[in-house]
């Protein structure tokens, strides 16, 4: 099902050619590419190819936004990440709230994704909690964006369906499962005082994800939307270092494997 709204300016998906190491960030739940923008830039600087797709229904109308479900969501970044594989010997997947746990899915199905960013990432958000098996209210207001920084403006809907959010309690419900068959490398960001998403998140998914290196990093001046925040340069910096050390440890191992079959 198609979008009736146009999208809103700034909220358009963004793509920079850069090297043969993709950077595929994914924006969370009523955000947009804008919300992530300031990363991507700075990632395409450093030289990295770098993508952020709209997901559908985002960025328009909340309205639009109601005719889609989580498996829209997912298929849009599973799109960007063949689009990028098309151009990039490897990707590296960020996700911001809704965007880490999506990204978790996208590494529970493609094994050789080398690393995973994902930033107050969503299993639980408390305050829809009292929605779950309603059929109303139809729409629920919005709340200011939850971020520290003044000034920001972040693109976002002032209202949203109780379809939507039904369609967010889904997913994050479903990724309990996954999270152990995850393998890929995990750096979280989690943001120490968070008024959407208990930094809870990010312990349990550094405690249960099956992978051999994971690294969490507290976030102390930053609210839920980090890749606006204070922190936001920190996010930059540790992870530019997490692929660089990742793509090392890579060539090495890649060596090594060479050495024993010849």
């Amino acid at each position: 099902m198609g979008e009736r709204y146009p999208v809103m300016e700034g909220a358009e998906s963004f793509f920079w050619q850069g090297n043969d190491i993709g950077v595929l960030i994914s924006h969370g739940f009523m955000g947009t590419p804008q919300n992530v923008r300031y990363l991507g830039g700075e990632f395409a600087e450093l030289g990295y190819t770098v993508y952020t797709p709209r997901l559908k229904g985002h960025g328009t109308h909340f309205k639009d936004m109601e005719k889609h479900n989580h498996k829209d969501w997912f298929a849009d970044v599973e799109n960007a990440y063949h689009f990028l594989k098309m151009r990039c010997s490897a990707i590296y997947v960020i996700g911001q709230s809704m965007g880490g746990t999506l990204a978790l899915w996208l590494a529970n199905k493609y094994k050789d994704i080398p690393g995973l960013v994902l930033i107050n990432a969503a299993l639980s958000v408390p305050s829809y909690d009292y929605l779950v098996g309603k059929t109303s209210p139809k729409y629920v207001l919005g709340t200011a964006p939850d971020i520290k920084l003044e000034g920001v403006q972040e693109i976002t809907y002032n209202q949203v369906s109780i379809h939507s959010i039904h369609e967010l309690q889904k997913l994050m419900e479903k990724t309990y499962a996954i999270i152990p068959n995850v393998k890929s490398p995990i750096l979280c960001f989690k943001s120490a005082e968070d008024h959407v998403v208990p930094p809870e998140n990010t312990d349990y998914i550094i405690k249960n994800a099956g992978s051999f290196q994971k690294e969490a990093v507290t976030l102390t001046n930053s609210f839920h939307v980090a890749s606006m925040d204070h922190d936001k340069e920190e996010i930059i910096e540790k992870t530019h270092e997490y692929i660089r050390k990742n793509e090392r440890e890579l060539k090495l191992l890649n060596k090594d494997n060479l050495r024993k079959i010849l």
